[in-house]
Formats: C-alpha cells, sequence, structure tokens
C-alpha cells in the first residue's frame, strides 16, 4: 500500500541561520547559533535566566515542571547523538552580539506565545494576537474546542455537580493561580483533575478513563484549557469550568452540595460510559503525526465495525485510521457543500442525517447514520453533482480528504498483484502497509484467489526452513478452508503435490530437489494442520489415511529422514484420539422432559470436559397439536426430515414428508421452523422449547404446553445457604469445561447453517444455553421471593457474584448474571433496589457500565484485551462478531475466494484458542461443598418466559399509581 510522506518525520530545511528546537514543558523554544564556541554551562544558565524572567510568578504549577526540564530537557537535546555537532558551535542566547538583538526579539515572541499557549503566558486581545500564534486551518478541526454549540442538559447538570463538590473540598485542586502576572480564577493542572476524579468513585479505576470523562466535557464545552489550545491530557496544562470563565458561578451552599453528592451519585455512570467515545473523537480530531501507535490501533478497530469501509481490506483501513478525521455541525441547515463545489473530501455519517439535493429536482434522498457520500466527486475528479444539507442538530461525520482518498484509495490497483492462468485472475496480493513498530517478513498479503491457487501460494511462500516473522495466512487458510475447499479435496491437492514426481523418474538435481522440498513442505502442512484444529482433522478418514500412507513413504525415502519426528508425532496424535474415541463409542445423551440441561444419560449432570460428537446418541420428546409425543433416539448429526418423518409415523400422522415440519414451540408461544437439512436438533433448543411435528396448515394450532410457563425442575435448595465464591467457583469450572468442549469450527457451522456442512454444533448449542440458563435463574429466583428483605439479601449476593464470576475471569458468566439484574421484571422493583447499600449500587453500575454494547461494546473489549488466559469470553458477541464478518462481506468476489473474509473471521477464531491456551487452576474456596453446590448449579430453575415473569414482578411489588 503506498504511504505519504509524514510530516511530522521530514526533516526541515532551515535557512541560513541554522535553528534548532528544544522543549521546555512543552514550549517551543528556538534557538539561534551561529559558528562561534561557547560551552554547555553557559547555555543552560542562559537558558535559565531567559526562563526565569516570563515565569517568577508560578509557585504553584511550574514548579516540578521548570525543575524538569531546565535541568534535563536542554542537556538531553544537546547530549543526542544528532547534535553532538551542533553543541560544539551553538551560540548562548544570552551571548548575543548587538546586531543580533532583532533575532533576540523574534525569539522572546516566540517563547511568550508558545507559553501562552500552553496556559502559562499573559493573555492578549483578539486584535493583538502574536503574528507566530497561527490558527488552524478551518479543514482541520481543533481537538481543543467543543463540537457543540452549548451541551446538553445532562451534561451541563454533571459539570455543575463536580464543579459544586470540587469547589466545597478545601483541599481540592480548583484555585486562583497567578501565572505571569495574570490571574486566572479557579484552575487547575488536568493531572490534578485526573487525581480528584480517579479518587471519587470506585468506577473510576485508571486514569485513563478519568481523562476520557474529562474530556467528555471538555467536548461539551463545560470545561476548557484555559487558553482552548489543548483537548484534556493528563498532564500539567491549566483547564477551568465555563462558568469561572464566564465569571457566572458563586459558592456553592449546603443544599448545593448535598445536591451535587446525590447527582454523581447517580449519574456518574453515564459520563463514565462517555469517556471512550470522547476520547476516540479527540484522536480524531488530532493530526495524523501526532496519533500514538495505541491510538491508530483504537481507530482501526473502531473501523472495523463501519458498515460504509466494509468493503474495504484490513491494511487500507490501517491506512485509513492514521488520516480519518472526525467533525461535528451543530445546526440543522447548514450546507455541507454546494451542486458544483470542487469535490474535497469524503464523508461518512455517524450520527443525525443530511438531505441530498439537487437544482431543479429538490431533495431526492435522505441519508442517515451508516451511509457514506462525496465519493464519486472525488473518483472522477469531478464537480459535485448535488448539495448536501445537514437535517438535524449536531450531526458528526468522519471525512477522508481527498489527497488520501487518491493515496489510500483510488490507486488500491497500484499497490495490488493479480496472478492469472489462462486470461483469468487466480490469485490477488495487496501490498503489505508498514505499521508504526511492526515488522512483517512478507510484502504482500492474498486479498482473494482460487482454492487450489492459495494452496500452492501457502505451500511455496509460508512453509519451509527458510521463512521467518509472523503472517497469519497460514492460519487463516487452516481455521477457515472448510468454508471454501472441503477436506477431501485439500487432501487430494495436497496427495497430488507429494506425488508429483511419480509421472517421470528422470529429474535434474535440481528438479529432485524442489520436489523434495515440496514433500516435506507438504509433511509441515499436515503437522501445522493436526496443531490448529487439533482433532477435528482425524474425524475424516481421508485425513487419516494420508497421514498414513506419508508415514509409510516417509518411513522409505531416506532423503526425508529428517520429517521422520513430525510424522511419528502426527501418529501418536491420532492413535490417542481414535484410542479415547473408541473408549466413547454408544454415548448417549438425553434431553430431559421438563427443561433440565442436556445430561449423559447416566444422569450424570457433570460434564467433566466431555465432547458431544456427530455420532453420539440422544434421546428426545417430539409432540403434536394435541400434546401427545414420542421418544425418540437418534444420533446427532440426524437430519430434521428423518426425524420428522419417524415421529409422524408413531404418532400416526398419516401424512406425506412434504407436508410436515418440524418446529420448536417457545415457552412464549413463538414457533421456529426447521428446514429437512438442519442437524443437532434436539441441542439448538430453547431453555422451555419443546419440540412438534405437525401439518404445515395446523403450525398456528400448536400452543405451549402448559408446564413450559412454569419453572423447569430444579433441585429444590435455598441459594443461600451457599456462600457466594463458592458459587461462582463451581459456576466457572462448570462453565469451563462446557468452554473447552466447543471447537473453533463450530463457530463457522453456526455462522453459515450447520445444513451447509452437514456438522453438528452441540458443544456450541449447550454453551450458549448455558448462558440464557443463568440469566433467567437470577431473574426466576428474585422474582419468586415475596419478601422484599431476602429480595435485598439476594441483589447484594448476585451482585457479588457477578464480581467473583469477573475475578475468576468468567466473562460470560458474569455478563449472564448483569443481564439478569438488567432485566426488566428486576430492574422495576424500586422499592427493593432503594435498599441496597450505595457501594453495591456503584459496584453494580460499574458493571453497567462494563456490559454496555455502545460502539460495539467497546468497554468490554478494552477490558479483555488487557486479560491473560485462562478465561471464559462473552461467546454471544464472538458470534456477532462472526454474522458482522459473514453478511457484511461476499464470500465469492469475482470467482475467487474472499480471503479478506476468511480472516477476519479466523481472527474471532483464535480468539477462544487464545483463551484456552493456559489449564484453568482456581484455588478452592474453603469451606468445600462441592457435593451440594455442583448439582445445584448444574441444573437451575429458570422460568424463560418474559410475560410471565414481568407478571410475577408486579405482583411482589405493583406499580405505584401517581
Amino acid at each position: 500500500m503506498a504511504t505519504g510522506t509524514n510530516s511530522g518525520s521530514t526533516k526541515p530545511c532551515w535557512p541560513s541561520h541554522h535553528i534548532i528546537a528544544s522543549t521546555y514543558d512543552n514550549v517551543c523554544v528556538l534557538v539561534n547559533y551561529q559558528r562561534l564556541h561557547h560551552s554547555q554551562d553557559n547555555i543552560h544558565k542562559a537558558f535559565k535566566q531567559e526562563t526565569n524572567e516570563t515565569d517568577e510568578t508560578n509557585n504553584s504549577v511550574l514548579a516540578d515542571t521548570s525543575a524538569n526540564t531546565t535541568n534535563n530537557t536542554l542537556p538531553q537535546l544537546l547530549n543526542t547523538k544528532d547534535n553532538r555537532q551542533r553543541k560544539r558551535t551553538m551560540r548562548p542566547v544570552s551571548a548575543y552580539e548587538p546586531n543580533d538583538h532583532k533575532n533576540k526579539e523574534l525569539m522572546n515572541d516566540i517563547i511568550n506565545s508558545c507559553k501562552l499557549k500552553n496556559g502559562f503566558g499573559p493573555s492578549v486581545s483578539a486584535s493583538n494576537t502574536s503574528p507566530t500564534k497561527r490558527p488552524l486551518s478551518p479543514d482541520h478541526p481543533n481537538p481543543a474546542l467543543p463540537i457543540t454549540e452549548s451541551p446538553s442538559p445532562a451534561m451541563n447538570r454533571m459539570g455543575w455537580a463536580l464543579r459544586t463538590l470540587l469547589v466545597a473540598d478545601n483541599s481540592s485542586c480548583l484555585k486562583d493561580r497567578k501565572v505571569s502576572g495574570k490571574l486566572i480564577r479557579k484552575c487547575a493542572p488536568g493531572t490534578e483533575f485526573v487525581d480528584w476524579l480517579v479518587n471519587l468513585s470506585p468506577i473510576v479505576h485508571t486514569r485513563a478513563q478519568a481523562a476520557g470523562m474529562w474530556q467528555a466535557l471538555l467536548e461539551e464545552g463545560i470545561l476548557s484549557h484555559v487558553n482552548k489550545e489543548q483537548p484534556f491530557k493528563d498532564k500539567c496544562f491549566l483547564y477551568r469550568f465555563r462558568v469561572d470563565e464566564d465569571g457566572t458561578a458563586g459558592a456553592p451552599s449546603s443544599e448545593d452540595i448535598n445536591a451535587a453528592n446525590e447527582h454523581i451519585r447517580d449519574s456518574l455512570s453515564a459520563l463514565f460510559q462517555r469517556g471512550p467515545d470522547a476520547t476516540l473523537r479527540m484522536i480524531l480530531r488530532k493530526p495524523s503525526h501526532e496519533r500514538t501507535t495505541e491510538e491508530l490501533e483504537l481507530v482501526f478497530e473502531e473501523l472495523l465495525h463501519i458498515a460504509a469501509l466494509s468493503h474495504l481490506s484490513t491494511s487500507i483501513k490501517r491506512e485509513l485510521s492514521s488520516i480519518i478525521v472526525f467533525e461535528s455541525h451543530a445546526q440543522a441547515g447548514t450546507i455541507l457543500f454546494s451542486q458544483g463545489d470542487e469535490g474535497r473530501s469524503w464523508y461518512i455519517i455517524l450520527k443525525g442525517s443530511v438531505d441530498v439535493v439537487i437544482h431543479g429536482k429538490g431533495t431526492v434522498a435522505t441519508l442517515k447514520s451508516g451511509d457514506d457520500f462525496g465519493k464519486l466527486a472525488l473518483i472522477n475528479d469531478a464537480p459535485r453533482a448535488a448539495t448536501i444539507v445537514l437535517k438535524e442538530n449536531n450531526c458528526h461525520l468522519l471525512r477522508v480528504d481527498k489527497e488520501h482518498f487518491n493515496r489510500i484509495l483510488r490507486d488500491v490497483e497500484a499497490n495490488t498483484l493479480r496472478l492469472q492462468e489462462h486470461g483469468k485472475d487466480v490469485l490477488v496480493l495487496e501490498r503489505v502497509a508498514k505499521q508504526r513498530g511492526q515488522h512483517s517478513a512478507f510484502k504482500y498479503t492474498v486479498m482473494s484467489g482460487t482454492p487450489a491457487k492459495m494452496l500452492e501460494h501457502l505451500l511455496e511462500t509460508r512453509l519451509g526452513n527458510q521463512v521467518g516473522g509472523v503472517d497469519p495466512f497460514l492460519d487463516d487458510f487452516l481455521l477457515t478452508h472448510i468454508v471454501f475447499m472441503p477436506v477431501v479435496q485439500l487432501v487430494d491437492e495436497l496427495a497430488n503435490y507429494f506425488h508429483c514426481d511419480v509421472s517421470d523418474g528422470s529429474q535434474t538435481p535440481d528438479e529432485r530437489e524442489y520436489i523434495m522440498n515440496f514433500k516435506k513442505r507438504v509433511i509441515q502442512f499436515m503437522q501445522k494442520w493436526v496443531m490448529a484444529v487439533r482433532h477435528a482433522a482425524f474425524d475424516e478418514p481421508s485425513v487419516c489415511d494420508f497421514i498414513e500412507d506419508l508415514a509409510a513413504e516417509v518411513e522409505a525415502d531416506p532423503e526425508l529422514h529428517e520429517e521422520t519426528s513430525i510424522i511419528h508425532n502426527i501418529l501418536t496424535q491420532m492413535s490417542r484420539y481414535q484410542d479415547d474415541r473408541n473408549q466413547n463409542t454408544g454415548q448417549k445423551w438425553k434431553l430431559p422432559p421438563n427443561g433440565q440441561p442436556i445430561c449423559l444419560f447416566s444422569g450424570n449432570m457433570t460434564p467433566s470436559k466431555t465432547v458431544i460428537r456427530p455420532d453420539d446418541d440422544i434421546i428426545f420428546r417430539v409432540y403434536c397439536a394435541d400434546h401427545t409425543y414420542c421418544t425418540l433416539r437418534f444420533p446427532l448429526h440426524t437430519t430434521a426430515e428423518i426425524i420428522k418423518a419417524c415421529a409422524a409415523d408413531k404418532l400416526q400422522l398419516n401424512r406425506g414428508p412434504e407436508d410436515l415440519c418440524l418446529v420448536e414451540i417457545k415457552s412464549n408461544g413463538e414457533r421456529s421452523v426447521f428446514k429437512d437439512n438442519d442437524v443437532s436438533i434436539p441441542t439448538g433448543l430453547s431453555l422451555n422449547g419443546r419440540l412438534f411435528v405437525s401439518t404445515k396448515d395446523h403450525l398456528d394450532a400448536l400452543t405451549p404446553l402448559p408446564e413450559q410457563e412454569g419453572a423447569t425442575e430444579a433441585p429444590e435448595v435455598d441459594v443461600e445457604i451457599f456462600s457466594t465464591k463458592e458459587l461462582a467457583y463451581y459456576i466457572t469450572i462448570f462453565d469451563w469445561d462446557l468452554f473447552w468442549a466447543v471447537h473453533e469450527y463450530e463457530l463457522l457451522y453456526h455462522t453459515f447453517g450447520r445444513h451447509h456442512f452437514g456438522k453438528i454444533t452441540a458443544n456450541l448449542d449447550v454453551f450458549l444455553r448455558r448462558f440464557n440458563e443463568l440469566q433467567y435463574w437470577i431473574v426466576t429466583e428474585i422474582v419468586v421471593t415475596p419478601s422484599i428483605s431476602k429480595r435485598v439479601a439476594l441483589l447484594r449476593k448476585f451482585i457479588k457474584l457477578a464480581a467473583y464470576c469477573k475475578e475468576y475471569q468468567n466473562l460470560n458468566a458474569f455478563f449472564a448474571v448483569v443481564m439478569g439484574l438488567s432485566n426488566m421484571a428486576v430492574s422495576r422493583l424500586q422499592q427493593t433496589w432503594d435498599k441496597i447499600p450505595s457501594k453495591f449500587r456503584k459496584l453494580y453500575q460499574e458493571f453497567e457500565a462494563l456490559i454496555d454494547p455502545s460502539r460495539n461494546h467497546r468497554a468490554y473489549r478494552v477490558f479483555v484485551g488487557k486479560l491473560q488466559p485462562p478465561l471464559i469470553p462473552f461467546m454471544p458477541l464472538l458470534l456477532k462478531d462472526m454474522t458482522f464478518a459473514h453478511e457484511g462481506n461476499k464470500t465469492s468476489l469475482d470467482g475467487l475466494v474472499n480471503f479478506e473474509k476468511m480472516h477476519m473471521m479466523a481472527q474471532t477464531m483464535r480468539t477462544l484458542r487464545f483463551c484456552r491456551s493456559r489449564s484453568l487452576g482456581l484455588e478452592p474456596p474453603s469451606p468445600k461443598s462441592e457435593a451440594d453446590v455442583r448439582p445445584y448449579i448444574s441444573c437451575l430453575r429458570v422460568i424463560d418466559n418474559q410475560r410471565v415473569l414481568t407478571a410475577m414482578s408486579q405482583k411482589i411489588e405493583p406499580t405505584r399509581k401517581l
């Protein structure tokens, strides 16, 4: 991918007067020097004298800063490699000759201007601005300015509450400060703002979170840098509230302080949730060269989920992350550009809507969030074909300017390599864009291709002793090939490569070496394949036969002696898997009739890492319209067509298979019809769902069984007798066993549809069912408790349970518990929640912020990105990512496999591997009650009918009439 020159990294071309720059608390000091010899001590002395003249009054903020910078920054600059020659000829500031007085005056202007920029210099009127203080271009948004004309009422109230508590706190950072002779009312450095907020509330864990919350206030205009030149930074820049700048705020009364405390307690979580978005918008308003590697990664992750960019490759999105810009427009009716104007930018709508207006036709379309516009004029280098008028206040847009659009998007073909055979494309490669701090051993990455050509390219470039570096292409191929290259086809292709020397026994030494290298690469491929997908490879008879053939040929060929250990290791793993499979042959499962979880027919509810296999039998019931039923036993890979035919025969429904359908009736009466080629039917039922067979014209007559509206059967045990930590521990152990049994391939089967592969997703089904079971268990336990005091105790217990699940890194259970507490039937119990201690309410607010789905679950993704395995991830979000990649990208492009889509899916599948890369080793809590807790947590009492749950909630705590 072609990249433009970074303005931050180009060397400036200096004029005849040589100038270098050093930093003084981010104050740019330009030092003019000539070819005269002066000592470093004199320079240092002169530097101190120059800075002390303007900062003698600043005793509070600059005390630490000046000590750090005047003693360290300049000597560090002079001692750098680039300036070792310069320090011998640099001239001290205090040593200027008389004819240099103009240069000295210019330097003093620059110093004062730059200090003003950082809030430490004297203010100047708008009419007397220093010539060196240049405003930012209108085309480049200033991250220090608000994005709205006036703050929203909610944010205004939050700003008032925070300022009230700051002013009321005698030890707080908000003070009048005299800086360079000017008194600035009630201001404070960013570092002290952050310190105060971190100490204010337990929901704020990190300084970055606190800085984001202050930035959310700054972008609304409630807080600002004293000279409006900086966004909020956790540094020694001075900030103050707008009301202090206007002088409209008085001292808070005791009533104000009480009201502020109450508001903070109830609403700080809302500001906490806005922090990440505000930080992202701030980054998107920064110039490209100022964005750090971490910030670029944050922007890139956001771009992955923007529909207008879904067709672009990952490398292009990475380049866009460094140049894409955020801009906001406060007023509806604003004309963004007019028909006939020069095309300067491409826009994507993040928030709001715009009207597309054409001369003589009026408004021809309205574009909303997620739509883009303005691309056509850039591609064709033509005038704007329409006028864009903002339809709403506070529209938020992303913008890519023409220069970058041409470099990154219009010239994609210049960075694309196409390989053709017989006049048709068979492989499309794209140049790998260089990323800051990253190195790739490969210049090109695969974008699309035919399955056979991609395999050939993989064997030639990603395998062999000469290959170094990390590249996901091989792993992506191994994890996703079943989508575009079935196992039988893959094995045939590998066999052809391995036996490519059979046709002619006479080869030159070079040809022989080439053939032997290919044989070795095929063996290495098999090793990587087995490592990547484990037992799934051995489930295919063709793979097992090929491995045995390879082993025989390796043993017989002395030139393959080095590969003997590899093939023996593969044979050992295959033999071990086959022994384990033979030992569990005839394994039977049952789907209990009263809503209990699927379990082994022996009655053992504990999975103990037992994998459900396609040829395992399962026993289940099938009902008909009059609620009579039959009991069937079939392998899990049995299709719906066979099940409905057998059930209809046993229930004496005298209709042909084409007139029948197999359907799930849920507890709320919803119907879900199965396709004839669906497999793994019993494991896919909902918590209290039942399987029915019916004629197609009588589907509307099907009704749930009476017991479906009630609770599932479970042990009659009071949850209060167990310690919360024990519950969390055994829930995590139980969930880990279920999670361990889920294979990465099941995510593909679930996303594309099981019927496309003829494969089961039973282990994934059971794990997803567990999430719903935990969620509705929380709701059920609370709404069946009539005593308010017991409900309060249960709420406290479940909040603690969520905390322990989070501590054990069982995030799937953590989400289930918190979402159960957020269920409408629970959240409406205001009398119960009012009696919860504030400590628990704050903890619950923190948990709600963590599961907040805004910005594509940004809070959760940031949190889980910092964890180390083992952990149990939030599985529904992984499936959402798989679905997004699938539905937003075509599997085939111009007859070639869209491998960029395969890469996106493999990234999600690798998450499972990462989470399980270490074994779970939790310390059991004391006292041990395994015999009682395990049976309880493996079969929970659950009502999953929301209407019933809400009615029970209304009964225990009726809605108050106003």
